[in-house]
């Protein structure tokens, strides 16, 4: 379990993707590019693009093949499954082809390393689809699991735990890095293989998960879950909890919300949870395992918290290629970056905006001003909308948008925020419910740091400064704009009232002068 890199096979052949994605470390964009997960429960097809260091979904089809079910008990591949798999590799073969994606890699996971059949089915999928499947091992499978919460999570410290069908793997993280970590066979495909009933598969997986805990060191630190498994038990602490934002990225729980959300899935029917929530019928079969599992991991890890990454193994493959320079790169900023360099209509004004309407939030911390930040890049990414929608599109961009390195309260500060810039007043809207999310004071904030975008907004000009600076005396209370000659004649009937709405919600005394 040493501190490793990617894998003396891979490093041969230059990767797991063929060749390096990302030669020039300051590039800011990633190009098309495919991988396919095939592991024991499902087969996923995703192609990134958008920013290099917070790639978007671009395309997203999974197939729930079951490949691995009934391996511990044959040894062998499920028949059936390898059917399905096969006819899915075939299927994203071709739309590769279609989409012109290149390069364009299948890794294969717990069921073919460890079938007596994989090799064979190895060849076969070579011979059909002239896919070649990248087998890594349980140390390999981890790692890059890890990677992959690092990408959209780049503060991360902690144990990963990534359960699939057939294994379930652990990472500790932290500055940046994957550390120590392992492999075990506590996938529910395995589990259904234990004899004994419900104490003895208890003891099996206590037995497992203390020796992993030896060997991890890792007491009373937050885990972070990754795999399909685990997103289904947190979609349905949401449910039990009546969760307003159903976002399983970054979506928190404290160990007594798990243990009362496991306790009420043992007492409840899942089918009727299952149409609840629109889990398919063969991940919601693996739940109650996974909750078993999940129940020993926090009755012997002690977490502080338990957080959901969406996450994981084909994400790390990315991470593994940045280079530190781009790794160091703020993800939710990068993404913001390159929603308005594709979607403003000024792109650049973001940056201007933010420094016209710094003033106001000088005393804002760190975490406070990347928000604000951007929300500044993608204050006008909206503007196809419909202009009696626009406003709760901004919404529902921030707070659903596929963002890295965003928190649940941070998403709707965000999208709050871009609600009033193009809308004074958030009463009775349909987003209320998700407010609550917030504090009243970051209820306030955000309407303030809105109304401030949609001021500084009718300065879209070269340069907001050319047309006036804004000073905010906090202690008095006054709320300052020098304009310039030119900015008089901007400073029409519209832009007098949005600075008025502005001074209002930040119960401030305008004060309107001329510059020298």
């Amino acid at each position: 379990m040493a501190e490793s890199s990617l894998s003396d096979t891979h490093a041969d052949e230059g990767g797991l993707f063929g060749r390096p994605l990302f030669e020039d470390p300051s590039a800011r964009a990633l190009s098309r590019v495919g991988v396919v997960d095939v592991g024991s429960n499902s087969v996923r097809m995703v192609v990134f693009d958008g920013a290099a260091r917070s790639p978007a979904y671009f395309y997203n089809e999974k197939v729930m093949a079951g490949l691995g079910k009934g391996l511990a008990e044959t040894g062998r591949l499920n028949p059936e499954g390898a059917k399905r798999a096969l006819m899915a590799l075939k299927r994203f073969a071709l739309l590769a082809e279609g989409m012109k994606i290149f390069p364009f890699t299948v890794v294969a996971t717990a069921a073919v390393r460890e079938a007596e059949d994989g090799p064979a089915f190895r060849e076969q999928v070579l011979r059909e689809t002239g896919l070649h499947l990248h087998v890594i091992d349980g140390d390999e499978e981890a790692r890059l699991s890890a990677q992959g919460v690092l990408l959209g999570w780049p503060d991360a410290k902690g144990v990963v735990c990534d359960i699939g069908g057939n294994s379930m793997e652990l990472a500790r993280i932290g500055d940046g890095k994957v550390g120590r970590r392992a492999t075990s066979p506590l996938g529910p495909f395995r589990l259904q293989q234990v004899e004994g009933g419900p104490k003895k598969r208890r003891d099996h997986i206590r037995r497992i998960l203390r020796n992993l805990q030896g060997m991890l060191d890792s007491s009373g630190e937050r885990i972070y879950l990754v795999g399909g498994s685990w997103r289904v038990i947190a979609r349905l602490d949401m449910e039990r909890r009546n969760y307003p934002l159903t976002v399983l990225h970054e979506y928190r729980m404290t160990p007594k919300s798990v243990m009362d959300t496991l306790d009420w899935l043992a007492a409840s029917d899942l089918t009727l949870l299952r149409a609840r929530t629109g889990t398919s019928a063969e991940r919601m079969e693996l739940v109650p395992l996974a909750c078993e599992v999940l129940r020993e991991v926090v009755d012997i890890f002690k977490p502080s918290e338990i957080d959901v990454s969406s996450y994981g193994i084909r994400e790390g493959m990315l991470f593994e290629q940045m280079p530190e320079k781009l790794r160091a790169r703020d993800p939710l900023i990068e993404a913001a970056r390159m929603a308005e360099a594709t979607q403003a209509r000024i792109p650049g004004f973001g940056k201007k905006l933010y420094n016209f309407i710094q003033p106001l939030f000088k005393s804002a911390p760190p975490e406070r001003q990347r928000l604000i930040k951007a929300a500044c890049l993608l204050h006008d990414t909206s503007w196809r909308a419909h202009p009696d929608y626009r406003a709760e599109a901004c919404f529902d961009n921030a707070t659903r948008a596929n963002l890295g390195g965003l928190d649940h309260p941070g998403r709707v500060f965000l999208g709050l925020a871009l609600l009033h810039r193009y809308k004074n007043s958030r009463s009775g809207s349909r987003m209320e419910p998700i407010f609550r999310l917030l504090t009243e004071d970051e209820i306030q904030e955000a309407e303030v740091l809105g109304k401030a975008m949609r001021f500084g907004a009718m300065f879209s000009i070269d340069h907001p400064e050319e047309a006036g600076v804004l000073h905010w005396q906090p202690k008095k209370r006054v709320l300052e704009l020098q304009l310039t000659e030119r900015g008089i004649g901007l400073m029409g009937e519209v832009a007098q009232a949005r600075f008025n709405a502005l001074v209002l919600a930040m119960r401030a005394t305008p004060a309107i002068t001329m510059a020298r």
